[in-house]
C-alpha cells in the first residue's frame, strides 16, 4: 500500500512538471507548428501542407519528418482545435507514461520477490529520478518526437521481458509493436532499436530458442508492419535529409586527411594512404562524437550547446547524479546478482549515443535522449546502494542526518533547475524558441485588412509555418498556392510567400519604396529608429522581437 502511494505521488509530480504552463512555456517552435498545422491540414483535406496524401514522412521544410507523432496529434487537433495544447499533450502524456513504464521495467529487471536481499525501493527511486530529470522534462514539454520514441523503446523492452517470462504469440506481438512504432516516430530509433533488439536476441537466445516458432511468427508480423516504412526510406528525398546531417556531410575529417598527407614528403605514397584515409578519420570522428556524450561537462554542467535543447547552467543530469552514478557503477561491478539485467542496461547505455555520433552535431541531447533511461537506472541503483550503506550505521541520529542531507542535496538542485527553467531560460536564451510570434500574429490579425501586403522578416526560423498555425489559415487555400524555396546549406527549404504575407530579409530602404500600403515587420536591428513604428512586439520574456512600420 505504501509503495503504491509513493508511485502515485511520483506520477502526479511527473504530470505537474510536464503539464504546468505547457500551452505557454516555452514558446511554440517552428517544428511544433509544422506538426500541428499538418495534422490540421490532414483533417481538413486529407493532404499535408504541400498536398501529399497521408504521408509516412512529412515533407514540411524538406526535412521529411517521421510521421507517427503527427498522427498522434491529429485527434487532439480534432477535439481541441489547432492550438499549442493539441500539439504538446501527446508528448507530455508519453513523458508521464515513461516514468510509469520505467518503474515496471526496473521491477521486471531487478526485483525478485522471492529474494530477501531485494530492494523494493529501487523501482521507485528510478521513477522519481526520471520524473525530475532535466533531460527528460526538457523533451517532454513540447512536440518532440524523440520523447515518444523513447517511450516506445522502454515499453518494447518491458513487454519483451514479460514475454520471455510468459511466452505466447500475443505477448511477443505486444513487445514488437512498440519497437515498430518507435521506428515510425524518430530517426534515431532506427539505429537504437535494431542494435538493442539484436543484443536482446543474443542475451536471451536460449529462452527464445524454446519458443522459436511463436517468436518468429510475431517477428514476421513486425517485418510486415515495417514494409511501408522501408519503401518510404528508399525515396531519395527522405534519405537525402539523413545524409544532409550525417557525419559524412562534415568536411572536417576529409580536410584533415589532405592536411596529414601533405605533411609527408611523398604524399601520394602507400604509407600516407594507409594511415590517413576516410575510413580512419571518419571512424575517429565518430568515436569522438560518441565519447562526448559521456563527458562530465555535457552530462552535469552545461548540457547541449544548442540552446533549444538546454537550460542555462544545467547539465543533462543533476550534479548529484555524478555521485549516484559513480556508486552505482561500482555496485554493479561488485554485484553477483542480475548479471543479465545489468548487461541490458549497459548495452543500452553504449548504444544510445550512436545516432547522434553519426551526425556532425555532437554531443546532441535530442538525438541521444533515450540515453536518459539507462543513466537514470544506474543513478537510482547508486542512490539505493548509498541508502543501504547508511542503514548499517549504528546511530539512528546519524542515519536520519545522512538521509536528510541526501534529501536536501536532491531538493536544492531540483529547485535550482526549476528556477533556471522558468525564470532564466527564456531570458538568457531568447532565441531558443520562437517567442513573440504569437503576439505578432495576434496584432496582425486585427489590422491585416487595411494593407495590401504584410512583409515579415525571415530572421527567425521558418516564420511562414507559425503564421499558418496562429492564423489557422485554410489548408485548401495554402496547398498548391505556394512554392518551397531550394534547399539551403543545411538541407532546409521554406515558403517565402503566401496570400498577402511575404517573408524576407528586411532591408528597409529597399523594401519601403516598392511596397506602398504595406506593413513592414522587422527586428529592431532591421527597422531604423526614425521609421514610423506603430507597434513594438515583445515576447512573454520581455524581449523586444519585432518593430512594425505602416508604410
Amino acid at each position: 500500500m505504501k509503495k503504491n502511494i509513493f508511485l502515485i505521488l511520483i506520477i502526479v509530480l511527473a504530470f505537474v512538471l510536464r503539464f504546468y504552463k505547457l500551452n505557454t512555456y516555452p514558446a511554440l517552435n517552428a517544428d511544433e507548428a509544422a506538426i500541428g498545422y499538418n495534422a490540421y491540414s490532414l483533417l481538413q483535406t486529407g493532404l499535408d501542407e504541400h498536398g501529399n496524401p497521408w504521408p509516412i514522412h512529412f515533407q514540411s521544410f524538406n526535412d521529411y519528418k517521421p510521421g507517427f507523432y503527427f498522427y498522434m496529434v491529429l485527434p487532439f487537433v480534432k477535439v481541441l482545435g489547432l492550438n499549442v495544447w493539441a500539439v504538446r499533450i501527446p508528448g507530455a502524456l508519453c513523458g508521464v507514461l515513461t516514468v510509469l513504464v520505467l518503474y515496471y521495467l526496473v521491477e521486471e529487471l531487478f526485483i525478485d520477490h522471492e529474494s530477501p536481499t531485494t530492494n523494493h525501493f529501487f523501482p521507485l527511486a528510478a521513477a522519481a529520478l526520471l520524473a525530475i530529470s532535466p533531460w527528460h522534462i526538457q523533451f517532454s514539454r513540447g512536440g518532440w518526437e524523440v520523447n515518444v520514441a523513447t517511450f516506445f523503446i522502454a515499453t518494447g523492452l518491458l513487454f519483451f521481458l514479460k514475454a520471455i517470462k510468459k511466452p505466447s504469440f500475443l505477448n511477443f506481438a505486444f513487445c514488437i509493436l512498440p519497437f515498430v512504432l518507435s521506428l515510425y516516430t524518430y530517426h534515431a530509433a532506427r539505429v537504437v532499436v535494431p542494435l538493442l533488439g539484436l543484443s536482446l536476441l543474443v542475451i536471451y537466445r536460449k529462452d527464445i530458442k524454446v519458443n522459436i516458432k511463436t517468436f518468429v511468427i510475431a517477428a514476421f508480423i513486425g517485418l510486415i508492419l515495417l514494409v511501408p516504412l522501408a519503401r518510404d526510406l528508399t525515396k531519395g528525398s527522405v534519405s537525402s535529409r539523413v545524409m544532409g546531417v550525417g557525419l559524412f556531410a562534415d568536411s572536417g575529417p576529409l580536410n584533415r586527411i589532405n592536411e596529414q598527407r601533405g605533411e609527408h614528403t611523398d604524399f601520394t605514397g602507400i604509407i600516407p594512404k594507409l594511415i590517413h584515409n576516410k575510413a580512419v578519420n571518419y571512424t575517429l570522428a565518430f568515436m569522438e562524437n560518441w565519447s562526448q556524450h559521456y563527458w562530465g561537462e555535457f552530462l552535469f554542467l552545461s548540457g547541449d550547446a544548442i540552446q533549444r535543447n538546454a537550460v542555462p547552467e544545467t547539465g543533462q543530469m543533476y550534479i548529484f547524479d555524478l555521485l549516484f552514478l559513480a556508486v552505482g557503477i561500482i555496485a554493479i561491478v561488485r554485484s553477483k546478482e542480475h548479471k543479465r539485467s545489468w548487461l541490458i542496461v549497459i548495452i543500452w547505455l553504449l548504444i544510445a549515443p550512436i545516432p547522434a555520433a553519426l551526425t556532425f552535431q555532437s554531443p546532441n541531447a535530442l538525438r541521444a535522449q533515450n540515453m536518459v533511461i539507462p543513466l537514470v537506472i544506474i543513478s537510482a541503483y547508486g542512490l539505493v546502494t548509498i541508502l543501504e550503506w547508511i542503514k548499517r550505521v549504528s546511530s539512528r541520529k546519524l542515519i536520519l542526518t545522512f538521509k536528510f542531507l541526501i534529501f536536501i542535496l536532491i531538493s536544492w538542485q531540483f529547485a535550482r533547475y526549476l528556477h533556471m527553467y522558468y525564470v532564466h531560460m527564456a531570458k538568457e536564451y531568447p532565441f531558443s524558441s520562437q517567442y513573440g510570434v504569437k503576439e505578432l500574429v495576434d496584432y496582425v490579425k486585427g489590422v491585416e485588412g487595411k494593407y495590401n501586403k504584410i512583409i515579415v522578416t525571415n530572421r527567425y526560423d521558418q516564420p511562414y509555418i507559425l503564421f499558418l498555425f496562429y492564423l489557422q489559415y485554410p489548408p485548401q487555400q495554402f496547398q498548391g498556392n505556394h512554392v518551397l524555396t531550394p534547399k539551403n546549406q543545411f538541407g532546409f527549404s521554406t515558403v517565402d510567400h503566401f496570400d498577402k504575407y511575404y517573408f524576407q530579409a528586411i532591408k528597409y530602404d529597399e523594401v519601403r519604396p516598392d511596397n506602398p500600403n504595406s506593413l513592414i515587420i522587422g527586428t529592431k536591428d532591421e527597422i531604423p529608429k526614425e521609421a514610423n513604428i506603430i507597434k513594438k512586439i515583445y515576447g512573454t520574456n520581455g524581449y523586444e522581437y519585432f518593430d512594425i512600420v505602416a508604410n
